[in-house]
């Protein structure tokens, strides 16, 4: 079992930026695929980007220039950077792992943390 803790939300001003970081509870984690979901306040849980074992990254076209996706396997660590902030990238980030790089959908990913709260004011 994997454990997901992520931390690093708050409460910025447009353009802001903002580092999340999701640690992984076993030595395990460093070799599953990794991503960050985010729900808004009236939308579905949806994609943002994620990142394989070897470091390879892929990232949804919603934040992609401004968000980067990484990861630190000494540290059983995942970040997200996110830079250039607005407020359509308000809602609740979600850590994930054990899922699909190549289909990064909720329903592939098996482990979930319980999400950190993003609030980006215009």
């Amino acid at each position: 079992q994997v454990q997901l803790i992520e931390s690093g939300g708050g409460l910025v001003q447009t353009g802001d930026s903002l580092r999340l970081s999701c640690a992984g509870s076993v030595r395990a984690f460093r070799g599953l695929v990794a991503a960050w979901f985010r729900q808004g306040p009236e939308n579905e849980r949806e994609f943002v980007a994620a990142v394989d074992w070897r470091g390879n990254t892929r990232h949804a076209d919603s934040v992609k220039g401004r968000f980067t996706i990484s990861r630190d396997n000494d540290k059983n660590t995942m970040y997200l950077q996110m830079n250039n902030l607005t407020p359509e990238d308000t809602g609740v980030y979600y850590c994930a792992a054990g899922g699909n790089f190549r289909a990064p959908v909720v329903r592939t990913y098996h482990y979930w943390g319980q999400g950190t709260r993003v609030t980006v004011s215009s």
